[in-house]
């Protein structure tokens, strides 16, 4: 009997863990990318013997006995990545008044810090710190998929997690709503700004928990050397890659997925179609729009997205030793700057990263948050969109000298990545890095990784993941395959290499 086929549309980091674990169990896989190399929105770009690392800011499950741990040996990534662990996650500095809290692995210090700027919100402090200590054993792993999970899964599932189940209830509010009980202006704007002040106040625990706990890192090399290694493990189990070729529409017959037709016309047949790429995309313009239902509709139409994103990078003769990994400059006041109003500018130092840049020098880049459209429109007219980008990197600039004295004379190269840059690269809906914001009524919506009175088709990525992520992508990925060898009586296998 022949192997049964799969396509996959997308080699980002859903796609190629689809790809792997199809390829595991057995399956004839392609995977046909718009782009030139793998990732998707997990890249990097070079400029000037410069590397611009635009997506891994850090990675969960660092530590061995940690399911995602397992989940980045299963895919190739420990064969060429090491990790590093984070001992910092933030530094926050109040751009008027200097005032700065640095968010350190160390949770007592990290209370008595707060304390010392907040002397007045002991109490909510203490709370605060006891709902991260409460999260630094949390598994954040994904090796079951909710469609496959009976009874008596669940059941493990809450047991398992019953000592974190008190803060899960208590605390899926949104971290707005949790800052607006501290009296001190300061340390209120760090936390609602700290992660995003709509997302679930536990998802924030569970990120200080696990830097305490040593299980937030980083690797060397850049976003990039992350997704060749997903990619590498995929050609190693025999699986094929098809560049520069962008699927337009996904062939369907009797409302059976059947195949892909691609931008030059050609068409690619296979028993099974699984879109890792942009939803929006797959579902109205690959799919025409003809497997939609009213919670799909209203996905797409009223749920929040995480805003695009301006990034601003510098090559810069020199580096910062005095300078933390990562800092966020609040504004008293909301300040334009290119396409919106924004609240703080985050920016990161990658002198712990010396594969980014010539010997002796580092990157430094600049993150904000924009307006989609405004730039989108702005494209139209090319000569203004260079203007506008240059612009943005003048106000940035500006702003980083006075955190870092010297610092304009030294800029060697200047890059500037807007959401029409992810768009064009991903074809992300609304620039939207991450896809679906995470917030407290999400967390309780299952997304189906199914369209409704489709067979023969599934989704993975961060569309059926709300609040994304590199390894909520990657679960995603192993996931469907897991869906896929289920519904065909087929025990799923995970090799690692």
């Amino acid at each position: 009997m022949s192997q049964k086929s799969i396509i996959i549309i997308g080699a980002g980091l859903a796609g190629l863990s689809a790809g792997c674990y199809a390829r595991m169990n057995g399956y004839e896989t392609r995977i046909f990318e718009l782009h030139n190399i793998p990732g998707g929105v997990c890249t990097d770009w070079q400029r000037s013997g410069y590397t611009f690392d635009g997506c891994i800011h850090f990675l969960i499950g660092c530590k061995p006995h940690n399911s995602t741990y397992l989940l980045y040996q299963e895919l190739g990534v420990l064969k060429s990545c090491e990790f590093r662990i984070r001992r910092g996650f933030n530094s926050i500095i109040d751009e008027e008044t200097g005032k700065r809290l640095v968010l350190t692995n160390d949770l007592d210090k990290l209370a008595s810090d707060m304390k010392a700027l907040a002397p007045d919100d002991g109490k909510i402090i203490d709370e605060f710190i006891e709902g991260c200590k409460a999260m630094r054993s949390f598994d954040m792993g994904l090796p079951q998929p909710r469609e496959l999970m009976g009874l008596l899964d669940n059941i493990k599932l809450y047991w398992n997690m019953r000592g974190h189940l008190k803060c899960f209830g208590r605390y899926n509010i949104p971290v707005a709503d949790f800052a607006r009980r501290i009296q001190d202006p300061f340390l209120r704007d760090c936390i609602s700004y700290l992660f995003l002040p709509e997302m679930p106040l536990f998802l924030l625990f569970i990120f200080l928990g696990q830097l305490s706990a040593g299980q937030l890192g980083y690797i060397e090399g850049g976003s990039r050397k992350f997704a060749e290694a997903v990619a590498g493990r995929y050609r190693e189990l025999g699986g094929e890659i098809m560049y520069g070729a962008e699927v337009k529409e996904i062939l369907v017959e009797g409302n059976k997925a059947v195949g892909v037709r691609l931008a030059d016309g050609s068409a690619h047949r296979a028993d099974t179609v699984i879109s890792a790429a942009d939803g929006d995309s797959t579902i109205f313009e690959m799919l025409g729009g003809r497997y939609v239902d009213q919670p799909i509709r209203e996905r797409y139409e009223q749920w929040p997205l995480f805003s695009p994103i301006v990034t601003v990078s510098f090559g810069i003769d020199g580096k910062f030793p005095d300078q933390p990994h990562t800092q966020t400059l609040l504004f008293k006041e909301p300040q334009y700057i290119t396409g919106l109003d924004t609240r703080g500018l985050m920016i990161r130092v990658f002198d712990y990263d010396p594969s980014l840049a010539p010997e002796g020098k580092t990157v430094v880049q600049v993150v904000y948050e924009t307006d989609y459209d405004y730039w989108m429109d702005l494209r139209q007219d090319r000569p203004r969109y260079e203007t506008e980008k240059a612009e943005a990197a003048k106000i940035v600039l500006a702003k980083l000298e006075r955190l870092m004295p010297g610092i304009t004379s030294r800029v060697e190269v200047t890059d500037v990545a807007t959401p029409y840059t992810l768009w064009r690269y991903t074809r992300n809906y609304r620039g939207a890095f991450e896809g679906w914001l995470m917030t407290p009524e999400m967390i309780k919506t299952r997304v189906p990784k199914t369209l409704p009175g489709l067979s023969g088709f599934y989704m993975a990525g961060q569309w059926v993941e709300p609040g994304g992520g590199i390894s909520a992508a990657m679960y995603s990925g192993r996931n469907v395959i897991q869906i896929i060898s289920n519904r065909e009586g087929k025990r799923f296998v995970a090799d690692v290499p």
